[in-house]
């Protein structure tokens, strides 16, 4: 039996087209464990690991932990805070850009 977090990871590698060994090399992890968080009920997720991974699968590690939490929240949520990590003249740069694509209507 697997559970919301295991079941997260697998459809988001998959959707990626990861493997098992290549999302534990990007993570950080081991094949192991990633198999183990996607089919042990229950998982016993690293909160260091789990964060690692949700960053490799572009979501937030709330959004693997949440079962109420939407995808599209997570991805959203995943690009505001590298967002948040620009600097000033790359987040100007990136403003424009949204501002140019606003015009088309």
């Amino acid at each position: 039996m697997t559970t919301a977090l295991g079941d997260k990871i697998r459809d988001l590698r998959k959707q990626r087209g990861y493997t098992l060994e290549k999302l534990a090399e990007l993570s950080g992890s081991s094949k192991s464990y990633i198999w183990e968080l996607e089919n042990k009920n229950p998982p016993r997720p690293s909160a260091d690991k789990v964060a690692k991974i949700a960053a490799v699968l572009g979501v937030t590690g709330d959004y693997l932990m949440n079962a109420g939490l939407q995808v599209e929240d997570a991805v959203d949520e995943a690009f505001y805070r590298r967002y948040r990590q620009m600097d000033p003249e790359t987040k100007k740069k990136f403003r424009h850009m949204v501002d140019l694509w606003g015009d088309d209507k």
